[in-house]
């Protein structure tokens, strides 16, 4: 028998287990570790919202159009949605497993296009967003500075213009945001009463601020074909384009009375740059903070793109202002990690 032959030579027995020994020990260094098969299946985010829209509303106006055109789509496991009262909207879908997130995100897409034309015109304007990413949350790190005047406008603008794409492009990361983000947006506070006294609606008001803050095109002078023959130069007319700035936005005029008046937007209003949304409140240790989540892309590996988005927060550092910090309050891969580190531990002991 086969075994007799070690059993004779003992030599060639333990040289035997000494290669087989260095080749495992060459495979553990070199072949990479994995934390699990994908077993997380693919989804796709849609996402919109409706300004001044009630849960009720946007149920109505947004779920059941873009619900009714995504229902049948090719691998469609199940989807769940969500209307709130801050007029957002969010749809959920999970797709069974083995479906290309990519190729599924395309035909959410082309569905959604389908019931643009019977969605409201606000929607229109600030669009309907679809995203692919996996559910499995790897990571939430909070943006936070010990320095009053860094409230959490200035803090979650900050992340999302000087950190939020840097961490997007890491290579295994599928989504990262900032959670209850507050973006700088111009914000008119209408007066109700002096409403009333000029006979004038929140519709007035709109149309007035959609009409008069606008990106125009100004064309071109002396462009062809041109009247006379002396022309020799073309220049191209840039006009103001879009307002900036609260002061601009007090002299849109509401209405042209009879006598000769404007009725404009500081009469009926006030105007000021603060966040878009006030909804969230997050806090680190007390202060505010920026909070931002950052999700795996579908087949990544955890402990690998919890590494690289350490290396490219260090590599940031330098952009943070002076007192901003940044601290890990959530972490999956500590668990990976640590898993791993038990696993090794047992094998030494076996061996």
């Amino acid at each position: 028998m086969i075994f007799n032959v070690f059993i004779d030579r003992p030599r060639l027995a333990m040289v035997i287990s000494i290669i087989i020994t260095l080749a495992g020990l060459m495979a553990a260094i070199g072949i990479p570790v994995a934390q699990y098969p994908n077993i997380s299946p693919p989804t796709v985010s849609v996402t919109a919202v409706y300004p001044g829209a009630d849960a009720a509303t946007v149920g109505t106006a947004l779920a059941q159009p873009i619900e009714n055109a995504v229902n049948g789509v090719p691998g469609l496991r199940y989807m769940q949605s969500t209307s709130s009262n801050d007029g957002s909207y969010a749809l959920s879908i999970t797709f069974e497993q083995g479906i290309d997130p990519q190729i599924a995100a395309t035909n959410v897409s082309n569905r959604v296009n389908l019931v643009q034309g019977r969605l409201p015109l606000e929607v229109r304007e600030t669009g309907v967003t679809v995203t692919t990413g996996s559910s499995d949350l790897l990571q939430i790190i909070a943006f936070h500075s010990d320095k009053p005047e860094h409230d959490q406008l200035f803090l979650s603008n900050f992340v999302t213009l000087n950190i939020l794409d840097d961490l997007k492009r890491v290579s295994g990361v599928g989504e990262a945001g900032v959670m209850g983000a507050r973006d700088y947006a111009m914000r008119i506070w209408l007066d109700p009463q002096k409403l009333r006294d000029f006979g004038l609606s929140t519709n007035d008001v709109a149309i007035a601020v959609r009409n008069q803050n606008i990106q125009a095109p100004a064309g071109r002078i002396g462009a062809a074909p041109v009247i006379s023959d002396d022309q020799r130069l073309e220049l191209a007319v840039s006009s103001q384009g879009l307002m900036s700035s609260p002061e601009e936005f007090e002299d849109i005029v509401i209405r042209n009375q009879a006598d000769g008046s404007a009725i404009r937007l500081k009469d009926i209003a006030r105007i000021e740059i603060k966040a878009a949304s006030y909804n969230a409140v997050a806090q680190y240790d007390g202060r505010p903070a920026a909070p931002v989540s950052i999700n795996l892309a579908s087949g990544a590996n955890a402990v690998s793109v919890a590494d690289a988005v350490a290396e490219k927060l260090e590599d940031l550092k330098q952009r943070l202002p002076d007192g901003v910090k940044f601290s890990y309050i959530y972490d999956t891969s500590d668990f990976v990690s640590s898993m791993m580190d038990r696993v090794i531990h047992t094998l030494f002991e076996a061996f």
